[in-house]
């Protein structure tokens, strides 16, 4: 298979430095992407078991359902904002997230919020593969109970996986290495069916429970209600913070597919139907199913695998866990593969492609064995989350940079030339500016993770992190004009 399979057609030019371009990162000849596809990505992002656990875990707070549906149309609406701010400058230019990047940190510098987002996503890409690998276990013991000894880590386990763990893990990180490879137009194709297919599923889980238990069983308040009046408002604002910082990763780096929008019109509409819309029906269908399930199997389960597990038809368990962990390949791909694969080619154009760069991320997902990462909750605060608080003010100096200080103005040649005389090459190819602003913002928001008397403002790290980047960059790129 050539390279020239499934790649979107891109612009170079003779004065494009080699040091700064290849074919996946030059501007797009064309983009074709239109509302639907943006639609698919959201629904690919939110459909999974990460993100039915997310939904699920927002209706146990102790709040009445209608506050909880306000807190999660807030945030969601916060996230719909935020993507439309960020995907303007990569659909307008056709160029990705690390690209766009060089006109605030300059052509160098971009490598700074490239490697740190990188770094999330492989992190995630191991997790997310992880939680796949143990849908697809429970497919695999209903099938073949003989193989319940391979999955005892006591008797046949290798650095904390049993064997069964690893030949899953094994399976789904070829998968999804076989989809990545062939390139982003069989992504699109792949993303476009995965979240209607986990619609379908859900909608017949929901169908099975209820049929189960009658109407009557539904509760929206996945128990009692503890905050009212007053004190249910820090309650709800840690919804919305939870909402946010859930989709903090893609929101991040969404230029890398609002690139392929064929007008920033066709993204904002499907930013609309894949972030409101959509999360707020998959929200509902979660606390649906999940409060049926008390009734219906005698205990409160979270885990949709775990509830489709628990049905009474081999075809139907089979059908909806391969179905979650399709789902999750989706999310994957989308979230933590594509984002490392721009993000680490930005790094050396001409020795790591798009391809590589996504191998190299794939190969860094299995090194940090990532189930003893997901099991050692105190690890995944202290690398995830201190990561993670670098995450807002990446965003702040995008934003600042793009709007604020450029008024929507970005010379596209400019970021492929590593000429002194080139807008955005600043002190040898870095903006001290928006290193130093990325810098504080990041040292401000993660004072909460680090230090226990601040540990109630933890959960707002990202927008901490945001609004101090934001305003910092703001400022001092003002004052030195």
């Amino acid at each position: 298979m050539t390279d020239t399979v499934s790649r979107p057609e891109t612009s170079t030019k003779p004065q494009y430095d080699p040091r700064l371009t290849n074919e996946d990162l030059a501007p797009l000849k064309k983009q074709t992407w239109g509302s639907y596809n943006i639609f698919a990505f959201w629904m690919s992002d939110v459909h999974s078991v990460g993100g039915y656990v997310t939904a699920g875990s927002l209706f146990m707070l102790g709040l009445s359902s209608w506050q909880v549906l306000l807190a999660l149309l807030v945030g969601i609406g916060v996230v719909q904002v935020f993507c439309n701010l960020v995907a303007k400058p990569s659909q307008v230019t056709g160029v990705p997230y690390p690209v766009i990047c060089r006109a605030s940190f300059g052509v160098l510098g971009a490598n700074v919020p490239a490697i740190i987002r990188g770094l999330i996503a492989v992190a995630w890409y191991g997790i997310q593969t992880y939680l796949a690998s143990a849908a697809l276990n429970v497919v695999l013991l209903k099938l073949f109970p003989a193989l319940m000894p391979y999955a005892d880590v006591q008797r046949y386990g290798f650095l904390g996986l049993p064997l069964l763990g690893w030949c899953s893990f094994a399976l789904l990180w070829m998968v999804q290495a076989a989809v990545f490879w062939t390139g982003m137009e069989t992504i699109r194709r792949f993303i476009d069916f995965c979240g209607p297919a986990v619609y379908v599923v859900m909608f017949l889980l929901t169908g099975y429970l209820i049929y189960r238990a009658g109407w009557g069983a539904i509760d929206l308040s996945l128990g009692e209600v503890r905050h009212t009046g007053l004190a249910s408002i820090p309650v709800m604002l840690g919804a919305v913070a939870l909402v946010v910082s859930y989709f903090s990763g893609p929101m991040l780096n969404f230029g890398d597919f609002s690139r392929y929008g064929r007008s920033f019109a066709a993204v904002k509409r499907g930013n609309v139907l894949g972030l409101p819309v959509n999360f707020l029906v998959f929200s509902v269908l979660v606390v649906v199913t999940t409060s049926l399930t008390l009734p219906v199997f005698g205990e409160l389960i979270t885990d949709p695998v775990e509830t489709v597990a628990r049905v009474d038809s081999t075809f139907a368990i089979v059908l909806g866990a391969l179905t979650f962990t399709v789902a999750t390949i989706g999310i994957n791909i989308v979230a933590n593969f594509i984002s490392p694969a721009f993000d680490f080619s930005n790094v050396s154009p001409q020795r790591i492609s798009w391809r590589a760069g996504g191998m190299i991320a794939a190969v860094g997902s299995v090194l940090i064995t990532p189930w003893n990462l997901y099991n050692s909750p105190e690890v995944i605060h202290y690398t995830l989350e201190v990561l993670g608080a670098f995450i807002g003010p990446l965003f702040g100096v995008l934003i600042a940079d793009y709007y604020l200080v450029r008024k929507q103005k970005v010379v596209v040649d400019d970021l492929f030339t590593m000429s002194p005389q080139g807008r955005y090459h600043y002190r040898k190819g870095y903006n001290p500016k928006a290193i130093a602003a990325t810098a504080l913002g990041a040292l401000v928001a993660v004072l909460p993770v680090l230090v226990p008397a601040l540990a109630g403002a933890a959960q707002y790290t990202w927008f901490i992190g945001m609004a101090v980047g934001l305003v910092v960059y703001a400022l001092v790129s003002r004052s030195a004009r």
